[in-house]
């Protein structure tokens, strides 16, 4: 499937067909898309709970809005898309040393270099807690639009999701021990047949309106 009709065809499923699940390798490429989602100076400020089983499933129930139960329940995952609650000095170490590791650096100087640069942008995006959350979940919300956008390249249906309650869900998935908190969800699996969204023509407001090439 082409960039372009996969853009054209996709579309947030409102029910899913809770008969169909994911094979290991289509979780794998769902799990591969997020870890290797872009995030400013790789900062990488996340971490995504994946819920397959029904257990998981029910656990996070009474966090999240009636409207979005089905979704939860019959999707085949639920991602749970989570930011650290702030930026240690031990997790800028450990992206350091993972870059090394991962041979990004020809020498010290530019070792130094990334590091430096890297803390600069935390820094300006750091001048309160609530101005360092913010931009964590923004950084979120650029791996949530290459999940819709991947998962939409492998025939798969996805549903991004805000209808829930941020402290219920951190207190069922004991994010707050973990020093992390929900920023958003996502549904991903089949369609069911009655889905009503995906018989309806794409809605977007026309080029013009909305691009300005200069």
């Amino acid at each position: 499937m082409s960039i372009d009709q996969v853009l054209r065809t996709r579309y947030a499923s409102k029910l899913y067909d809770e008969t169909k699940t994911l094979t290991a390798e289509q979780e794998q490429q769902l799990f591969d898309l997020l870890r290797y989602s872009p995030s400013s100076v790789n900062s990488q400020p996340w971490h995504f709970f994946a819920l397959v089983s029904s257990e998981a499933k029910e656990k996070i129930l009474p966090a999240v809005t009636e409207a979005n139960h089905n979704k939860i329940k019959k999707s085949a995952m639920v991602v749970v898309f989570t930011t650290h609650t702030e930026i240690t000095e031990a997790h800028l170490k450990n992206l350091l040393a993972q870059e090394k590791q991962d041979g990004r650096f020809a020498s010290e100087e530019q070792e130094q270099n990334q590091d430096k640069g890297r803390r600069y942008f935390v820094n300006r995006n750091s001048n309160t807690p609530e101005q360092q959350r913010d931009w964590m979940a923004r950084q979120a919300y650029i791996s949530l639009g290459f999940l819709l956008l991947g998962a939409a390249s492998m025939g798969l249906d996805a549903t991004p999701i805000e209808g829930f309650f941020a402290d219920k869900l951190d207190s069922a998935l004991g994010l707050e021990e973990k020093q992390l908190t929900s920023v958003v969800l996502a549904a991903v699996g089949y369609h069911d047949g009655n889905d009503f969204n995906a018989k309806l023509p794409k809605s977007r407001l026309p080029q013009e309106q909305v691009i300005t090439r200069l």
